[in-house]
């Protein structure tokens, strides 16, 4: 009797922030003169962070706190904020609703249509609190809203979903044509969430002018729950990195690489900047600051969808100052303030005076047991 022939397929480990560390360099530099500087098209921010467009997250007044930070808070346009006046009100009752209800009171408070005159007084808001101006829309809605914030002084346009690629198969419509939307808005357009080497590669040559990686890791997201679909952020942003510079190698032109969801340390933004980022975009963390406009509650922007919600409201608590994530001074030692001042040290470490150089000189090696790694009084809660 023959033996049938089984064809099997080969899989690929991916690794995730847990599962590695960074390699001390040969020589260090000093911290201090670390150059933490991201570059989005014309516009230059002194250090490599972007608040997530979630409504929990960015208002008009967070993001003019960001811009004196030195980062980027991107608002999402179709969210609340674009939706109605009185945004403290539906806030309100996303954060008052029961854990249990909170799901159908996000879809009915979402129900509510788009106002593009309200797109247009948010745009004013954001850059009279003197920032620029980042929108987020997805690419269903991109064609109808990029323009109206564009027309009224949006600066960056983000074109946002949970999977993004530069070729969309559909029989209802033609799908979305990033060269030709860029033509249209004619700003620096992000483009997200990519997770390989060929959609990147693919997005990239479409003309788009930064990248977000990501599929399901924010603490809010549960994609990879409901859907399977995602990969670890460390691989992700490699794989991603390298579409980046095999790009540039070809045309000359540099498009930055944000890793976007996941990042709840320094250690782990390090991380991702290690593996190929030129910044992170971060939620949680943010949602976390007194002056973030939820009251220390978060949730995705694809919480609320009408048919398959993928993320939940959850409640992360107030824990910190938005200068003091970012700069400190740190009054805990589990690595979730003083963010910037952690990547300083660690570019240090490496001995990186720069990002390039630190993409260059930083080591990952897979280290999963490495946060725990004689710590046993800690994780018994010695002092």
């Amino acid at each position: 009797m023959l033996t049938p022939h089984v064809q099997t397929r080969e899989l690929r480990h991916a690794y995730g922030f847990e599962d590695v560390a960074i390699v001390p360099g040969d020589v260090t530099t000093n911290p201090e003169q670390a150059d933490i500087t991201l570059g989005i098209g014309p516009y230059v921010f002194s250090i490599p962070v972007l608040a997530s467009a979630m409504d929990a997250v960015v208002d008009p007044n967070f993001a003019g706190l960001m811009a004196r930070a030195g980062g980027l808070a991107v608002m999402n346009l179709e969210g609340v904020m674009a939706r109605y006046d009185d945004i403290a009100d539906v806030l309100a009752q996303v954060t008052a609703a029961d854990r249990a209800d909170v799901t159908p009171v996000l879809q009915k408070l979402y129900a509510e249509p788009i106002r593009e005159e309200l797109i247009s007084r948010r745009v004013a808001e954001i850059k009279a609190a003197g920032s620029i101006c980042a929108v987020s829309v997805t690419p269903t809605n991109t064609k109808w809203l990029a323009p109206i914030a564009v027309e009224a002084g949006a600066d960056i346009v983000v074109v946002q979903s949970t999977v993004t690629t530069a070729r969309h198969i559909s029989k209802s419509y033609r799908g979305l044509s990033f060269s030709e939307l860029s033509e249209m808005v004619k700003v620096p357009m992000i483009v997200g969430n990519c997770v390989t080497y060929g959609a990147a590669l693919e997005l990239m040559e479409q003309g788009i002018d930064g990248l977000l990686v990501g599929v399901g890791p924010g603490a809010a997201c549960t994609t990879r729950d409901v859907t399977g679909v995602g990969v670890p952020q460390v691989t992700a942003t490699l794989d991603c990195s390298a579409a980046r510079d095999d790009y540039y190698a070809r045309t000359g032109k540099y498009v930055p690489i944000l890793t976007d969801g996941g990042i709840r340390t320094g250690g782990d933004l390090c991380k991702a900047i290690a593996a190929g980022a030129d910044g992170v975009m971060i939620g949680t963390p943010m949602a976390q600051t007194v002056e973030a406009p939820a009251s220390g509650f978060n949730w995705g922007m694809a919480s609320p969808h009408p048919a398959l919600p993928r993320g939940t409201r959850i409640n992360v608590g107030v824990k910190t100052t938005l200068e003091q994530l970012l700069f400190g001074p740190s009054s805990l030692t589990d690595g979730t303030q003083n963010l910037m001042g952690a990547l300083k040290v660690c570019m240090g470490m490496v001995g990186a005076l720069n990002i390039k150089e630190f993409h260059e000189r930083a080591e990952l090696v897979v280290a999963p047991s490495i946060r725990t790694e004689g710590k046993i009084f800690q994780i018994a809660g010695s002092i």
